[in-house]
């Protein structure tokens, strides 16, 4: 019988960028929609092999095994009171407890890896403005525009994908 080969170690992508979102409720699809352009993007650019793209309805805290490995996380969500266009920031592991399993913030979600394995990496959260959350609803024109300033956003950081780079953008250095 021959030998079975040990498991060969994972190559993680240095940045995972984590989406979530509902596409069935209007402007909750902005996160989704937003991962499935980046990719588009990033293929035709030649960078996709450094990064992780994940969307998902809503974040988990099986999603902090998504961070492990990572030199960046980003988590991109719609926001209902989110300042138009949108708002770009980085986001602390906060140690608190964790009310439940599922819907979980960013913080959350960063809170948790250092309860099982490591520290979270640096973290940030792209917050897209958008007006209209109903199931059934399609995107608002706004929600449209303001997906338009993300990606720009979204471009620039991918190209640049160090934390200095990314903090020089919350400042608008």
């Amino acid at each position: 019988m021959p030998e079975i080969p040990e498991a060969l170690p994972l190559s993680l992508a240095p940045v995972v960028i984590l989406a979530c979102g509902n596409p069935s409720r209007g402007d909750d699809a902005l996160g989704p929609l937003l991962l499935d352009r980046l990719q588009e993007w990033l293929d035709a650019a030649g960078l996709a092999e450094g990064f992780e793209l994940i969307s998902d309805f809503q974040w988990q805290i099986e999603h902090a095994l998504d961070l492990m490995g990572r030199r960046l996380a980003l988590f991109i969500d719609a926001g209902m009171q989110t300042p138009a266009p949108l708002r770009f920031g980085a986001v602390p592991a906060i140690d608190a407890a964790i009310p439940g399993t599922h819907a979980l913030s960013p913080t959350a979600v960063l809170a948790v890896l250092p309860r099982i394995a490591q520290p979270a990496p640096p973290a940030f959260v792209l917050c897209v403005s958008g007006q209209h959350f109903e199931l059934g609803d399609g995107l608002s024109a706004v929600a449209i525009r303001h997906a338009d300033w993300a990606f720009e956003l979204l471009q620039a950081l991918c190209r640049s994908p160090w934390i200095d780079a990314w903090q020089a953008s919350i400042s608008g250095d």
